[in-house]
């Protein structure tokens, strides 16, 4: 897709995202909010960047914790976007006994990558740092995004401090997820055309000239045996993110033999797939398999994250066409959407 096609699709997203925004962000005040007496603190410093300040909106269940965390991240092409974008989604991750935290993060152009992945990264060290003020077990943290933050997530999924995008901590809490959901998730750039534009804005040219960013960008090129649990979901008639983007990377995390599911919204876009009830109910179920109390099989907070492998190539793929492979272990099915 070239900058002048992806250009309306962004604006439109954007349109769409902040009209979600605007209505989540001053529904309520900060306090108990909505009949499951869930509490939101909004606007809490996770991160300062020089004078910049990285916000989080935290949704706790009103029960007593510890509570599993998940981190929430919203999407707008690595250049738009607002933490609030998400909030419904939040609030249903905390009324399912989840302390969910949906940040900011620094935005493209003027922030290129990896600057996404390092606010995502500190973001899960503050929820570790600040487990015991936040509520939150921080062996039981996972993410969940949507488009852009769904690659974001998938890229917390499958990397760790090998992969380079932290060279300032050397120590402290570990960024590991324990589970994660993407969400219209671009999962691998590296078989976009040699002189394709539309992603210089982030990634500072084509893939021509910039062949080691499109490849450190993405979440496929990570991949190794140790990642956590994944459940993507994503809509079958999406034009902007086609949906062999995750059925290869289920493909792949399957190879690898690990735990991976992929969710297809029947007949939907990218934009009606983001809240599909049934799409975010299948996603925190999956999320209860492996972060609530009686989880078993959780990768450890310290196991090793995919820092990639040279050698790794993309398959050949048509991109106008959806991969076709073999469902394994019935972990890829189509929702009703």
């Amino acid at each position: 897709m070239f900058r002048s096609q992806l250009t309306p699709i962004v604006a439109l997203l954007w349109v769409c995202f902040a009209g979600q925004a605007l209505s989540a962000e001053h529904d309520a005040p900060n306090g108990d909010d909505g009949p499951a007496k869930i509490h939101v603190d909004r606007g809490v410093v996770y991160a300062e960047r020089g004078d910049l300040k990285l916000l989080a909106d935290v949704y706790a269940p009103g029960s007593a914790g510890p509570h599993p965390g998940v981190l929430v991240v919203h999407g707008g092409a690595w250049m738009t976007g607002r933490r609030t974008q998400l909030a419904a989604i939040a609030r249903d991750l905390a009324g399912a006994g989840y302390t969910a935290v949906a940040i900011s993060y620094r935005l493209a152009p003027k922030y290129p990558f990896p600057a996404q992945i390092e606010d995502c990264k500190t973001a899960v060290r503050w929820m570790r740092s600040n487990a015991e003020h936040l509520g939150i077990d921080g062996e039981r943290i996972g993410g969940f995004g949507y488009s852009a933050g769904g690659h974001l997530v998938a890229m917390l999924g499958t990397t760790d401090r090998s992969a380079g995008f932290a060279p300032d901590v050397d120590d402290g809490p570990s960024t590991r997820l324990q589970a994660y959901v993407a969400g219209g998730a671009p999962c691998d750039f590296r078989w976009l055309p040699p002189d394709a534009s539309a992603l210089a804005y982030w990634l500072g040219g084509t893939r021509s000239e910039k062949p080691r960013m499109y490849e450190r960008a993405s979440p496929a090129y990570y991949v190794s045996a140790d990642d956590a649990p994944a459940f993507f979901y994503h809509g079958t008639k999406d034009l902007l993110v086609p949906i062999f983007s995750p059925t290869l990377m289920v493909t792949k995390l399957h190879r690898a033999g690990l735990t991976a599911e992929l969710y297809k919204v029947s007949g939907a876009g990218h934009l009606g797939a983001v809240y599909d009830k049934e799409a975010v109910a299948a996603a925190v179920k999956f999320l209860d398999k492996y972060l609530q109390a009686d989880a078993t099989g959780r990768p450890s907070i310290t196991a090793r994250g995919g820092s990639g492998n040279s050698e790794d190539q993309p398959p050949a793929v048509d991109a106008g066409q959806s991969a076709k492979i073999s469902p394994q272990k019935s972990d890829i099915g189509s929702g009703s959407g």
